[in-house]
């Protein structure tokens, strides 16, 4: 092979080999929290179970009381979007914010923390992760100041 030709034939080689790999896709994205949790389907899931928890809970359920099954449904679709939303999923949180969903009602740290351990209970039921626990909470964490009266 001539000397030029084994230059042209090496350049050929380099700039298809660079084109391959340039057009070669990333390396494919981490899973977000909302896929981590399963999904649309898991989180209706452990929101279902968490709403049933509160409302049976004694230090909260007096907030519950007389709720209509079609306000219920609302809770339930509100928290599940919201969650959704939060973790890097498909859906759009398209309720109130929370100091004005929670304006006026005075809800205590106490009330707060049975909330929270009450939601915490519904995750361990349906076996999310330590991991993807500590990141949902590290989520919904910052709402407290926005809930709990002051």
């Amino acid at each position: 092979m001539r000397p030029m030709s084994r230059a042209v034939l090496i350049a050929m080689v380099v700039l298809t080999a660079a084109a391959c790999a340039s057009g070669a896709p990333d390396a494919p994205a981490a899973p977000t929290l909302y896929q981590r949790l399963g999904g649309r389907d898991a989180l209706k899931g452990v929101v279902d179970d968490f709403v049933a928890n509160v409302v049976a809970d004694p230090r909260v359920n007096s907030r519950f009381k007389g709720l209509q099954p079609a306000a219920v449904a609302k809770l339930q679709t509100n928290l599940a979007d919201q969650i959704c939303d939060a973790t890097g999923g498909p859906c759009a949180y398209l309720g109130r914010d929370m100091k004005a969903a929670h304006a006026g009602m005075g809800i205590t740290d106490a009330e707060w923390t049975a909330t929270v351990e009450d939601l915490v209970k519904s995750l361990n039921k349906f076996k999310v992760g330590a991991k993807e626990q500590e990141e949902l909470l590290a989520i919904l964490g910052p709402m407290k100041k926005d809930i709990v009266g002051k």
